[in-house]
C-alpha cells in the first residue's frame, strides 16, 4: 500500500537532495542573499527576510547547471515549469526557517566533529586531498577558503539537528499501526452488482438539439479541437547528404587498403604439441646440460618414430598442463608463446618436428600439427566497405566547414532556405500537418523537440523566418521554417457531429446506469437480507481482481460494523457498481512482512511528525509567500541577474 507513496517520496528527496541541498552546503544561504538587494521583487518572506526573485533565479540557475553537469542527456526545460520552479522556492524557505531555528536553537558543532565528517562522508571526496586535508585549490574553484567552507558545514550540520531529533525519535504507538495496518490490509468477502454504460448504449435516443447542445457547451470545446499544426520546410546537413558529393579515386582506394591490409586478413594460427624438459634459467651448467641431453635423446626417439610423440610427451613432459593431453596446446597465434618457441612455431611446415628449442623454461621440442587463418580478403570483396569508409572520412572532413556555412546561411540570410540550399546543393523537405510535440512514431528531424521548440517560436512563427541551426543528432544540422499555420481552433459541428453523437449516446448511458444503480443500492439498504445471485469474492488493497479502483476504494471504506452492508461506486463513463459486503477476514498474507509494513507505517509517521513540526516552525518565523516565482524567468536571465 504504501509503495507508490514510498518510491515517489524517494525519487523527489533524491532530486532535492542532488539537485538543491548541495547548493546551500557549498554555497551557502548568504551568497545569494546578496543578489536579493536593491529593490527586487520579494517571493517570500521568512522572519522578516526578503527572499527575493533574483536570489531565486540565482538559486534556480545553479539547480540547472548541475543538472546539465551531472545528467548530460537531461531535458533542462522540466526546470522551467511552475511545479519545479515552486519546489526551488520552497527549499529556500526551508533553509531560511532552518537556519533560523538552529540560531534561536543555538545549535553547533564542533571542530572534531566537522573533521570526522569531512575525512569519512563521500560527498567531500571531490575536495579531499589523498592524506585526508582539504583540498583549497578546489575550493578556491567554488569561490571559498577553508575558513568559510568550515563556517556552511557547520551550519549545515545545524540545519540538519532541526529536524532530524523529530524525525529520529518519532515512534507510531502500536495500537494506532495496528489499527491502520487492518484498515489497509484487510480482505472482505463481497458480491458485485454492475451497471455499465455500454449495455445502455442501445437504449438511448438524444435528439438532434441535444447533440447541438453537448456541442455547444464551452466545458467540452476542447473534445472537438483540431490542435494546432503548421506546413513546415526543413534542410538537413549531415554525413549522408555529404557523402552523395563525394567521389574517390580508384587509386585512393586502393592505397586505402594497402594501408589497413591487416583488417582484411584473417590471422594465422598454428597448433603444436610440445615436449618439455625442464631447465631453469638459474639452473647451474651441469643441470642444464643433464637436461638439454635428456631432450636430445627424447628427440632422437621422435625422430625415429614421430607416431610416438604422443606417447612420448606424456610419460617425459615437465608441461603438466599439456603432457596428459599429449602435449597438445590447440592453436594460438603469434604474440600468444615466447618468442624463440614462436618463431620455430611458426616456421614449420604441418606434420614437421623441430630441433632443440631453448627458452627460459628449459627444452623444447615441436610438432606442429595443424594451420589455419592467414587468408587475405582481395581488393574487390572488400571494395564497396573500402568507398563508404573513405567516403565517410571525408565527408566527415567537409562537415565541419560546410557546418560553420550552414549556420552562418540559415542566420543571414532568414527569409528563406533557398541560398542554404544552393550553395550547399541541399534538398527542402516540405511537411504538413506537423505539430509542436513530437508525434509518437515520429521519426528524423520532426521527433526532436530542440528543432520543434525553434519552429514554433515566436519569430519563427510570427515572421516565418529561418530557425537557427540545430543540432538534432550526431553530424547532423537541421533548419525550418513555417510555411503556413493553423492555430488551434474548433471544428465545426459538421465535421465532428459523429464524435458528438457518441460522447451524447456514452454520457447519457453513464447518467442511466448511475441512475438505476444508485436506485438498486437504496432498495438493498431498505432490505438488507436481499439475496444476490453474483458469485462472492474475496478483495483487498492488493487482491483487486480486476475490479475498478473506486468500488475497491468504497469497499474498503465502508463501515462493516453490522453486516451485510451495501455501498456504491461512481465509475464515470464506465458506469455504476454496487457492493454487498457480507464478511470482513483478516488481513491478506499477499501483503508480505507484517514487520515491513509495520516499519513503512512507523517511517510515514516519523515523516508526518517532521512536516508537522516544521509547519510549526513556518507559523513561528513568519513564513509569508508573498509570489510565485516569475515563470519567464529562463536559465539565461538568472544567469545574467548572477553576473549583476
Amino acid at each position: 500500500m504504501f509503495d507508490f507513496f514510498r518510491k515517489h517520496m524517494r525519487a523527489m528527496q533524491f532530486v532535492l537532495v542532488l539537485l538543491i541541498l548541495p547548493s546551500f552546503v557549498f554555497f551557502g544561504i548568504q551568497g545569494y542573499s546578496r543578489f536579493g538587494e536593491g529593490g527586487a521583487t520579494t517571493l517570500a518572506k521568512v522572519a522578516g527576510q526578503n527572499i527575493t526573485q533574483a536570489e531565486f533565479d540565482v538559486a534556480h540557475r545553479e539547480q540547472v547547471d548541475r543538472m546539465r553537469a551531472q545528467v548530460p542527456g537531461a531535458d533542462i526545460k522540466i526546470f522551467d515549469t511552475p511545479e519545479m520552479k515552486r519546489l526551488t522556492l520552497d527549499s529556500i524557505v526551508r533553509d531560511r526557517v532552518t537556519v533560523a531555528a538552529a540560531d534561536q536553537l543555538h545549535l553547533t558543532t564542533t571542530t572534531d566533529r566537522l573533521r570526522r565528517m569531512f575525512a569519512t562522508d563521500p560527498q567531500f571526496a571531490p575536495i579531499r586531498n589523498a592524506d585526508g586535508s582539504i583540498n583549497k585549490d578546489a575550493l578556491a574553484q567554488m569561490g571559498m577558503s577553508s575558513e568559510v567552507f568550515a563556517q556552511r558545514l557547520g551550519q549545515d550540520i545545524a540545519k540538519r539537528q532541526v529536524l532530524i531529533g523529530v524525525g529520529g525519535s518519532a515512534l507510531a504507538p502500536a495500537n494506532s499501526s495496528a489499527a491502520a495496518m487492518d484498515a489497509l490490509l484487510q480482505q472482505r468477502e463481497i458480491q458485485v452488482l454492475s451497471f455499465n454504460t455500454k449495455d445502455y448504449a442501445g437504449k438511448i435516443n438524444p435528439t438532434e438539439a441535444e447533440f447541438e447542445q453537448y456541442y455547444k457547451d464551452p466545458a467540452r470545446a476542447a473534445q472537438f479541437m483540431a490542435p494546432e499544426q503548421a506546413t513546415v520546410e526543413y534542410v538537413v546537413l549531415d554525413l549522408e547528404g555529404l557523402k552523395k558529393g563525394v567521389s574517390v579515386p580508384e587509386d585512393d582506394l586502393r592505397k586505402h587498403y594497402e594501408q589497413n591490409l591487416a583488417r582484411y586478413t584473417v590471422p594465422e594460427e598454428r597448433r603444436t604439441s610440445h615436449i618439455l624438459v625442464k631447465a631453469d634459467k638459474a639452473a647451474s651448467a651441469a643441470d642444464r646440460a643433464n637436461a638439454k641431453a635428456k631432450a636430445e635423446a627424447l628427440l632422437a626417439q621422435v625422430k625415429a618414430n614421430p607416431a610416438s610423440f604422443a606417447d612420448l610427451a606424456k610419460k617425459n613432459s615437465d608441461d603438466t598442463g599439456s603432457a596428459q593431453i599429449g602435449g597438445d596446446l590447440d592453436y594460438f597465434g603469434r604474440g600468444a608463446m615466447v618468442k624463440p618457441f614462436e618463431d620455430v612455431a611458426f616456421g614449420l611446415k604441418p606434420g614437421e618436428i623441430s630441433p632443440l628449442v631453448e627458452t627460459d623454461f628449459g627444452y623444447h621440442i615441436i610438432q606442429v600439427t595443424g594451420v589455419r587463418g592467414g587468408d587475405k580478403k582481395s581488393f574487390d570483396a572488400v571494395r564497396a566497405e573500402l568507398e563508404q569508409e573513405v567516403k565517410t572520412q571525408l565527408a566527415q572532413k567537409r562537415f565541419t566547414d560546410a557546418a560553420v556555412e550552414f549556420t552562418n546561411t540559415v542566420y543571414e540570410q532568414p527569409d528563406g532556405l533557398r541560398p542554404v540550399v544552393d550553395k550547399l546543393k541541399l534538398e527542402v523537405r516540405t511537411i504538413p500537418g506537423v505539430q509542436r510535440t513530437p508525434v509518437p512514431g515520429a521519426t528524423g528531424p520532426l521527433a526532436s523537440a530542440k528543432f520543434l521548440d525553434a519552429l514554433f517560436s515566436s519569430d519563427a512563427l510570427k515572421n516565418k523566418r529561418n530557425t537557427e541551426a540545430v543540432e538534432t543528432g550526431a553530424n547532423q544540422l537541421v533548419s525550418g521554417r513555417i510555411v503556413s499555420y493553423s492555430p488551434a481552433h474548433v471544428l465545426p459541428y459538421a465535421e465532428v457531429k459523429g464524435k458528438v453523437q457518441a460522447a451524447v449516446v456514452a454520457a447519457m448511458a453513464a447518467a442511466q446506469a448511475r441512475k438505476d444503480g444508485e436506485a438498486r443500492l437504496a432498495s438493498l439498504k431498505q432490505a438488507p437480507q436481499s439475496a444476490l445471485s453474483e458469485p462472492t469474492q474475496i478483495v483487498s488493497r492488493v487482491q483487486r481482481h480486476d475490479l475498478p479502483p473506486q468500488l475497491i476504494d468504497a469497499v474498503l471504506r465502508a463501515d462493516a460494523t453490522k453486516l451485510p452492508a451495501f455501498v456504491g461506486a461512481d465509475l464515470g463513463p464506465q458506469g455504476y457498481a454496487v457492493a454487498k459486503i457480507d464478511k470482513v477476514l483478516g488481513r491478506d498474507p499477499a501483503t508480505g512482512d507484517p514487520r515491513r509494513l509495520a516499519g513503512e507505517y512507523g517511517q510515514a509517521w516519523a515523516e508526518a511528525e517532521t512536516l508537522s513540526y516544521y509547519n510549526a516552525l513556518k507559523t513561528r518565523f513568519k513564513v509569508e509567500i508573498k509570489a510565485a516565482p516569475a515563470t519567464e524567468a529562463a536559465p539565461e536571465k538568472a544567469a545574467s541577474a548572477a553576473s549583476k
